[in-house]
């Protein structure tokens, strides 16, 4: 036997061996796998808040938060929300919602509600995690909770001049006078700002002496329903005291709840004036921009360790078997070129 015929027997013996321990011992020969598929990108694109229902001691604001998803596939999602008063810095509530499995190019909407106290402000901080780790965050502040009406006290009529167009929300004429005393016919305009017609309505107006604070005289009337886009015009009589100035309040009542209010004045005495009093109010409730802390995560590097790569845990590089099936015909045609 010349050594050329050595050669390919042994090589032929090794290749036997390779096939056989490919059978007997797993992961002996490399297999192709294409690896895992990397996840998706994930971070937050908008979040909008809005007033939910509201009663006289709570408020909810509805928190919808856009994600806007690139890439491969995203899975234990998780979207927590939660209020922290301004003022105290306590978290007053906190909700997390499980998304599902995101795919593709695309925005998912996780909508949340918190129910928060109805007054002051709040910081509604928006958080992401996948797998639990935290990939996302950002935060919006609200303010004028408090200015939210309940659903028993909402009306749509409104004292019509009720603003800064200079006329009066109520207006008076003297009828009589005589003995010390007038009697003022006093009127004001309510009108219906809404689609439907409203509630059964009543109007209390009250004559207060403007130096004492004295209620001089109160009446009330009932208004009934108004029609959509309808203006009307309840009066009642106050008799008071002569030669003194009034401050005259219409406070507008819906089944047992004030639902508005109105000031004017009557200056009866020629000698001096009052005005209305001037007040502050609060202009409705406010949503700051979303401030975004970014994604923690996005720019750190991402390292993918393949099984089949490393041939197991701790294993070494594999043979495959096409070529380990190469091999074996090469070593046979030689073989047989030499006998």
């Amino acid at each position: 036997m010349n050594r050329e015929t050595m050669l390919a027997g042994a090589i032929a013996v090794v290749v036997a061996a390779s096939l056989v321990a490919v059978a007997v011992v797993p992961g002996a020969i490399a297999e192709t796998d294409p690896g895992p598929v990397r996840p998706g990108h994930l971070s937050i694109q908008e979040v909008a808040i809005a007033p939910g229902a509201v009663s006289g001691g709570t408020a909810t604001l509805q928190v919808d938060t856009r994600l806007e998803h690139r890439g491969g596939k995203s899975e234990n999602v998780t979207v927590l929300v939660r209020a922290v008063h301004l003022d105290s810095g306590l978290v007053e509530t906190t909700s997390e919602t499980a998304v599902e499995p995101i795919s593709g190019d695309r925005e998912v909407s996780v909508v949340q509600n918190l129910s928060v106290e109805r007054s002051g402000g709040y910081r509604v901080e928006t958080v992401v995690y996948r797998d639990g780790a935290r990939i996302a965050e950002g935060s919006k502040v609200v303010r004028g909770v408090g200015t939210l009406t309940p659903e028993y006290a909402r009306t749509s009529v409104r004292f019509r001049w009720q603003g800064g167009d200079g006329l009066p929300p109520i207006e008076y004429g003297v009828t009589e006078a005589g003995n010390d005393s007038a009697t003022l016919d006093v009127s004001t305009f309510l009108t219906n700002e809404g689609d439907d017609a409203s509630e059964e309505l009543r109007v209390v107006v009250t004559a207060r002496q403007a130096d004492s604070n004295v209620v001089a005289d109160r009446a009330s009337v009932r208004v009934g329903t108004i029609r959509p886009g309808r203006t009307a015009t309840p009066s009642v009589e106050l008799t008071v005291p002569d030669e003194y100035n009034y401050y005259l309040d219409a406070v507008l009542w819906k089944d047992g709840v004030v639902v508005g209010t109105a000031r004017s004045v009557a200056n009866l005495n020629p000698t001096e004036t009052v005005r209305a009093n001037e007040t502050v109010r609060e202009v409705g409730i406010e949503v700051s921009d979303f401030e975004s802390d970014g994604n923690p995560n996005e720019d750190r590097p991402e390292t993918t360790i393949s099984e089949g790569a490393t041939g197991g845990a701790g294993g070494v590089p594999g043979l495959g078997v096409g070529v380990a099936v190469v091999a074996l015909a090469g070593a046979l045609l030689l073989a047989g070129r030499q006998s």
